[in-house]
């Protein structure tokens, strides 16, 4: 019974990994400006892996296109639209934020609204 409850357990494991793993992609510049309904998709290893911090507002236009307007205020910033990540529960609107400082980015954030 304990051998079957602890198989069950990793196969559960097992599945939820893999559901996780395939909702994440690296970051395509190609697949970005010409697929933006899997944007959230990318946008995991974009803030993870640093990809954008130390580039300047400049490079982060030429790479991503140009960012939807914002009613953010304070720091100079950026904000793309990542569109709406499946989900069990309502579905929002989904947005990376990069910041400058500088004409720097020294931050980048995923906001869901």
């Amino acid at each position: 019974m304990f051998k079957k409850v602890v198989a069950i357990l990793v196969v559960a494991i097992g599945i939820s990994v893999f559901l996780v793993s395939i909702h994440e992609d690296r970051f395509d510049e190609t697949r970005w400006q010409n697929d933006p309904f899997s944007r959230y998709k990318m946008s995991k290893d974009i803030i993870e892996n640093g990809r954008f911090i130390g580039k300047s507002k400049a490079e982060i236009i030429q790479l991503l296109g140009q960012a939807e307007t914002s009613t953010l205020t304070g720091k100079e910033h950026l904000v793309y639209p990542l569109g709406k990540a499946p989900s069990f529960f309502e579905s929002k609107d989904e947005r990376l934020v990069i910041i400058f400082q500088n004409d720097t980015v020294t931050k980048v954030i995923h906001n869901k609204d």
